[in-house]
């Protein structure tokens, strides 16, 4: 604990003189990742919950990677009201200060036998610290408990230093990516992120985990839908969702990907369980749906899961493969039958020895087979539980 009070408070110092703070190597291992606090955001009311300074992880590249970029937002649900959203500020959801360094793995890591396609490239970790899916703008300050809902704020300005100041804007490739919360923020600024570079630039976007779907509870209920509308309203996020969108549906569709995919204009490739653990959690049996807590076990793990219960586990997958876009060939796809949340971001269900396979692939191979056009990827596997493969992942 002292060495780690010791280390805040050299990073605090750190974070006053510049914004780049290095965790030292006494208390940081060889894989963690350079953090990056950019104390100069500040000004720009580009800040955290609770008024901290963003953050983002940092890794060059080298060699043949040394102009490609990867930038991975991190997940972590959102906050609707503000009692939920100043639960946050007392941890890493909702402040910058309770952040520590971290390694990469998966498509951050940097292994060519582990990520062959992405493993040199210039790596980025976009912290996630404003519960909006970083597309929250509201200029007054909520007084009661002095919360700052800025996240799109913060998404532009780690993106503008990027561009800037770490030489992104002469980037060859560029992949946005997130998972969760950050898989969702993927989708929402896709095409927002592509008119950044000039036209030579080869951008996409990929999304993990990011998928929710537009769906009834088991009661019968939207509560997706409620959870949506709280969260634009709180954050004021409406202006900042795909006008491609918002033109067309009211703003809290709009935080559905459903309704905003077949819009964007930017090659897009969607990685998701379809029986998502967090979704089935959360958006088809919330407690509010299940007061009786009959689907507790069931939640917990789909093995569990009575007969009844597994049909309707089937019909959500059926909604959810049926609220997918339509093939293109610019859209990639892996949807395995796993009841996972986020696979991109370790190794172990990215690129490795016993990783999900859907047509005998794994997601980082079918991830760069996309990127590269060395396949036009759609791979949807069958019903639970067909894939002998699937991990239990919740890695946001």
């Amino acid at each position: 604990m002292a060495a780690s009070r010791a280390w805040l408070a050299r990073a605090a110092a750190a974070a006053v003189l510049g914004f780049v703070v290095v965790a030292g190597l006494a208390e940081a291992g060889p894989a963690d990742v350079e953090m990056v606090f950019l104390k100069n955001a500040v000004a720009k009311g580009a800040v955290c919950l609770d008024g901290s300074p963003p953050v983002y992880h940092f890794s060059p590249g080298s060699g043949s990677g040394a102009n490609n970029w990867v930038v991975h937002m991190e997940g972590g649900g959102w906050c609707r009201n503000p009692d939920e959203c100043a639960v946050r500020k007392g941890n890493f959801r909702g402040s910058s200060k309770f952040m520590r360094p971290l390694s990469f793995s998966g498509i951050l890591g940097g292994s060519q036998k582990s990520n062959p396609d992405f493993y040199n490239w210039n790596r980025v970790k976009i912290r996630y610290c404003d519960g909006s899916s970083f597309t929250g703008d509201v200029e007054a300050v909520e007084t009661a408990k002095n919360l700052y809902f800025r996240g799109f704020r913060v998404w532009r300005a780690i993106i503008d230093d990027l561009l800037t100041v770490r030489g992104m804007n002469k980037a060859q490739n560029a992949l946005l990516s997130g998972c969760s919360a950050g898989g969702l923020a993927a989708i929402l600024h896709c095409d927002r992120f592509h008119d950044l570079f000039p036209a030579t630039t080869k951008v996409k976007c990929f999304s993990d985990a990011g998928y929710f779907v537009d769906g009834k509870d088991i009661s019968g209920n939207n509560y997706g839908r409620s959870i949506y509308k709280n969260v634009v309203n709180l954050h004021g996020s409406a202006k900042n969702l795909p006008t491609s969108c918002t033109s067309k549906q009211s703003p809290e569709l709009c935080m559905f990907p459903q309704y905003v995919v077949p819009t964007l204009r930017t090659p897009l490739f969607i990685l998701n369980a379809a029986y998502d653990s967090w979704q089935i959690k959360n958006v088809l049996a919330p407690s509010p749906a299940d007061p009786k807590k009959t689907w507790a076990q069931c939640k917990l793990d789909i093995k569990n899961c009575s007969p009844s219960q597994l049909t309707t586990l089937q019909n959500f997958r059926s909604d959810f493969v049926a609220a997918l876009p339509k093939p293109s060939p610019s859209l990639g796809m892996f949807i395995d039958s796993c009841n996972a949340h986020c696979q991109s971001g370790a190794q172990d269900t990215w690129l490795a020895d016993g990783s999900p396979l859907v047509n005998k692939t794994q997601i980082g191979k079918a991830v760069g087979d996309w990127y590269f056009d060395r396949e036009v990827s759609r791979r949807i596997d069958c019903p639970y539980p067909c894939n002998p493969t699937c991990k239990k992942s919740e890695d946001d």
